[in-house]
């Protein structure tokens, strides 16, 4: 069990995230500490939690190019581009674009993070496709709307559903527009399988701009995950994203610099708290230590949480608290029956979605459950393969930064991409 003061520790460290000035406190606690737990660090670790992803690309060799496109509701949300590998020079060739998108709380830096040859990114873009890395509305890279300011309460009225059903469309529009293709292949972790799922049932004419919709670790029904922090908080979050808007905390989460200082004191492989940071990922994606790389640690926690809406949250929580894949219950029933003409939000028709489908999945995911792959592949309306992954332990965490993930999963994601 954890001792009391690392507990008290923690929240402050939660607190701090929710709010990017940060604790006096906790900024009056680092002001403390010597120069030797920071001359500690690698300089490689420190260098790779600071550059933001674009920064990341270069850094590695390869060709990198930043586009901002606008949704039909003004949010202006960023991609980063690999147009081609490392060691691809030709300009003139026209390569297959392949959009990838993130899951909560991430950006387009999760696929780059652990450089070539380990990174989705890096990897996709060295078999020859043009890899174009999404970030959701909110996120670090996506905090600006025409009309509206981050700082407004207006500007985070948002969940996935928002995600998929205006940022996605814009991206792949905005893509083949601009490399010329009429279709393009889509990959996406965790919330980027939901939104996509938005999206196919939602707007089913973008179904036939889908070579190949590969979708890792699929949140659309949640009743049989196993994360006892997410099943002890949703019934409750319905209120904690209506409290937390009353006291102007729309944002949940976001990327600040004081998370990323305390991801190097707290969270670097010498450290006494290093078992309550990796214990925390556990509780809430799957347990399974043996692939998370703990010397990268604070490297990923500089870059996740990079911000999202709690209303992005409280989406998922409903999910699993009703048992279906809903559009957002507004808590009221005459606001219901304003937006869905119905008391209750309407389901999402997983039938509409005819893009080609491949699921990949896990024993050991912490926020997808094996009954709910099931029930998902069942209804979709083209599921054309379902992986269930060798490694049993593969958590919900590992599609992203596991050590062995190039040949337990991205291989068959290659490979797949190859096929179709």
């Amino acid at each position: 069990m954890f001792k009391f003061r690392s507990l008290v520790l923690i929240l402050c460290l939660l607190c701090t995230s929710v709010n990017p000035n940060g604790s006096p406190h906790m900024i009056e606690y680092f002001s403390t500490l010597t120069i030797n737990e920071i001359s500690r660090i690698p300089k490689s670790i420190i260098e790779d939690s600071i550059l933001d992803s674009s920064r990341l690309i270069e850094k590695y060799g390869y060709p990198v190019e930043t586009h901002e496109t606008e949704t039909e509701d003004g949010y202006l949300v960023t991609m980063h581009r690999i147009p081609r590998g490392k060691h691809d020079t030709n300009d003139e060739k026209k390569r297959i674009p392949v959009l990838i998108m993130h899951g909560l709380f991430c950006s387009s830096a999760v696929w780059i993070l652990n450089g070539p040859e380990k990174s989705l990114g890096f990897i996709l873009a060295d078999q020859g496709f043009d890899v174009w890395l999404g970030n959701a509305r909110g996120n670090f890279y996506s905090r600006k709307h025409t009309t509206l300011n981050p700082d407004e309460p207006k500007f985070w009225k948002f969940s996935w559903h928002e995600i998929g059903y205006y940022d996605l469309p814009a991206m792949i529009d905005y893509i083949l527009k601009n490399t010329g293709f009429s279709q393009l292949h889509f990959v996406g972790h965790s919330q980027g399988s939901t939104s996509f799922f938005v999206m196919g049932s939602e707007r089913p004419e973008y179904n036939d701009k889908i070579i190949l919709m590969q979708a890792l670790g699929p949140a659309a029904y949640m009743s049989h995950l196993k994360s006892p922090i997410f099943k002890y908080l949703a019934p409750f979050v319905f209120t904690i994203d209506t409290i937390m808007s009353l006291i102007g905390f729309n944002e949940f989460m976001p990327s600040s610099e004081l998370s990323t200082v305390a991801a190097h004191l707290f969270c670097h492989k010498d450290s006494k708290f290093l078992p309550l940071c990796t214990n925390l990922i556990f509780l809430l994606c799957g347990f399974n230590p043996g692939q998370l790389n703990v010397t990268m640690l604070p490297v990923y926690i500089s870059h996740i949480p990079a911000g999202c809406a709690s209303r992005q949250l409280a989406h998922y929580a409903q999910l699993y608290n009703s048992g279906k894949f809903r559009n957002y219950d507004y808590g009221s029933i005459l606001l219901n029956l304003y937006m869905y003409g119905s008391s209750s939000p309407t389901d999402y028709n997983l039938t509409q979605i005819t893009a080609p489908v491949a699921i990949f999945f896990s024993d050991n995911d912490g926020m997808v459950g094996l009954e709910d792959v099931d029930r998902l592949h069942a209804e979709l309306g083209n599921p054309i393969k379902k992986y269930r992954l060798s490694m049993t332990e593969f958590s919900h965490i590992d599609y992203i930064w596991a050590v062995d993930a190039t040949s337990i999963l991205y291989e068959h994601i290659v490979k797949n991409l190859k096929e179709n």
